[in-house]
């Protein structure tokens, strides 16, 4: 999700480093503006239409892309009736080039051109090399091996068993003739139902045997990078991307089912990135100095920033200088 416009006079001008070294912003992380009381229409409208938003620019694009995996590069389903090499591997195929373009458009503008330097980068550490916590003792390698390797295949594994339901008729299908409002309905409400899942699932696998067994994995990014976002333990993967088997149950058409899977598969890249946007000459909104608290404190900011579960269930840093986690104002925790 986006991170909602700066409140009134903050400005990343006057952002810093605290004594550790790590960049964070002066102003106070923020909730997007939907479940907020008394309701104000006009930063409502702000967030679901501005730059950057609800819509723009990641869950439109996101869509975008979707849409032109199912009309340009998806296997027919009648092809989908039984489990055969040549469409699972054009659907892998396909997984991995769009994985190489997403994650690898991040890497190389941020770590290979180094594009921003260490401006608002918020650990001011390079990946690491030469360290033991990571295989090929590369924390980048390590990365690609769990994202594009591990999850890869992961990721094809939900695809190729839900397009082999959805061609069998085993699973519920939606159609935009018959329910239109409905077929539209989806595309807003994936994004929340993703954070929504998110949240409980990070919360499982911090329960301490599935932490020290699974999640772990994951946290020894302390400084993420553009290709840590799905460097994960297989049984992470596995739960984190279990978000599609809605599709199972809730009648929707394949082209929800993708947007659904393939956000989840890709949208990682934007908060784990380590750097605070905008990126490439100030033109491109990203980052996740939310996100970025978690990975740093542990304990804290399990979800994303529009449902405010963490805030709700009392888990929420803001990221002021104050304790490194102070309260918003009249703000419990």
């Amino acid at each position: 999700m986006a991170t909602p416009p700066l409140p009134g006079n903050a400005s990343p001008a006057t952002d810093g480093r605290n004594a550790r070294g790590e960049w964070r912003p002066s102003y106070p992380i923020r909730y997007a503006p939907v479940f907020a009381w008394p309701m104000r229409a006009a930063p409502l409208l702000k967030w679901l239409f501005g730059w950057p938003g609800f819509l723009w620019p990641v869950n439109l694009s996101l869509l975008l892309i979707s849409t032109a995996s199912w009309y340009f590069t998806q296997p027919a389903l009648t092809r989908c009736l039984h489990f055969e090499f040549g469409w699972i591997a054009q659907i892998w195929l396909r997984n991995q080039i769009m994985m190489w373009l997403y994650y690898g458009a991040f890497h190389y503008w941020l770590y290979i051109r180094k594009g921003e330097g260490l401006n608002k980068k918020y650990d001011a550490h390079w990946p690491a090399k030469n360290s033991r916590l990571f295989l090929f003792r590369d924390q980048i390698y390590d990365n690609v091996f769990w994202t594009a390797g591990v999850a890869g295949l992961i990721w094809t594994g939900y695809e190729v068993l839900t397009m082999w339901l959805y061609a069998n008729g085993h699973i519920p299908w939606l159609e935009w003739a018959r329910h239109p409002v409905g077929f539209v309905a989806w595309f807003l409400v994936i994004p929340f139902w993703r954070e929504f899942h998110f949240y409980w699932v990070h919360r499982l696998i911090h329960w301490k045997p599935l932490y020290k067994r699974v999640h772990y994995l994951h946290h020894k990014n302390s400084n993420p990078n553009a290709w840590s976002g799905m460097a994960m333990h297989p049984v992470e993967t596995i739960l984190y991307l279990s978000v599609c088997c809605i599709h199972w149950i809730v009648p929707s058409h394949p082209l929800h089912f993708l947007f659904d899977l393939q956000h989840a598969a890709l949208a990682p890249a934007n908060g784990h990135h380590g750097y605070e946007g905008p990126i490439v000459h100030e033109k491109v909104p990203t980052g996740s100095y939310f996100h970025y608290l978690h990975h740093r404190y542990f304990e804290c900011n399990y979800g994303e920033s529009t449902i405010p579960l963490d805030r709700w269930f009392g888990t929420f840093r803001d990221g002021l200088p104050t304790g490194e986690g102070a309260k918003l104002p009249g703000e419990h925790r």
